[in-house]
């Protein structure tokens, strides 16, 4: 492991990771508070302050020894999720929906900001390549924390969504994977499942989204 190539590594993702988990979960509290629930209000986590929302070993430890471990070829982590109290929203099922899309639309959009940015910074002849690494790495990291929390089981986003809009037997046999879901989810993305048959397909078709929102930014820039 060449630690430097690391080094500068961290340094270019840091700030898009950090600002890719705050805005995420802070858009979880943030919606499930205008649609009724108070609880992530109440207890601070409705805000960009990002140490509210780092945890030290899914966030931190984690992701950094499976970089080493696996030069750089496998990378997972996660953040401390917002609590809802989904009984609390004013229409529990609908209103899940909109909870849970919020964390991969917030992605969605830092995406979006991040290609902005990239452009503005071409066309205003900025050079620097530590600036532009930043801003591709904006979007990937964006773009793979949207497309991974949309798969569709508990506790993802994904399975929420799915929770959300199936009827009330087929949610509830659903709702009752959350349990083992993380560790159901852990296995297919060591196997290279949901590598080959979610993340790949549905990150292209997200880069192709973002591409086609940009193209008149791009075009007015040249």
């Amino acid at each position: 492991m060449d630690f430097a190539h690391l080094i500068q590594t961290i340094a270019i993702y840091a700030i898009p990771v950090v600002f890719a988990i705050t805005v995420h979960e802070a858009a979880h509290g943030f919606v499930a508070h205008y649609f009724g629930d108070n609880t992530a209000w109440s207890m601070g986590r409705v805000t960009l302050n990002p140490f509210k929302h780092i945890d030290p070993v899914g966030t931190i430890v984690m992701p950094l020894v499976l970089y080493i471990a696996t030069s750089g070829t496998f990378l997972f982590g996660y953040a401390k999720p917002v609590p809802v109290q989904f009984g609390n929203l004013r229409k529990p099922k609908q209103h899940m929906v909109w909870v849970a899309l919020a964390g991969p639309g917030a992605n969605f959009i830092q995406a979006l900001v991040w290609g902005a940015l990239f452009y503005f910074a071409a066309a205003a002849g900025i050079s620097e390549r530590f600036v532009l690494e930043m801003c591709r790495a904006g979007m990937l990291v964006n773009v793979v924390m949207c497309v991974f929390n949309l798969f569709p089981l508990p506790p993802l986003d994904g399975g929420r969504i799915l929770v959300g809009l199936l009827p009330w037997r087929q949610a509830n046999m659903v709702s009752r994977v959350e349990p083992w879901g993380f560790f159901i989810v852990m296995g297919l993305v060591l196997t290279g499942v949901i590598s080959s048959l979610w993340m790949q397909p549905l990150m292209s078709l997200t880069y192709d989204a973002l591409q086609t929102l940009l193209s008149p930014l791009a075009f007015l820039l040249r």
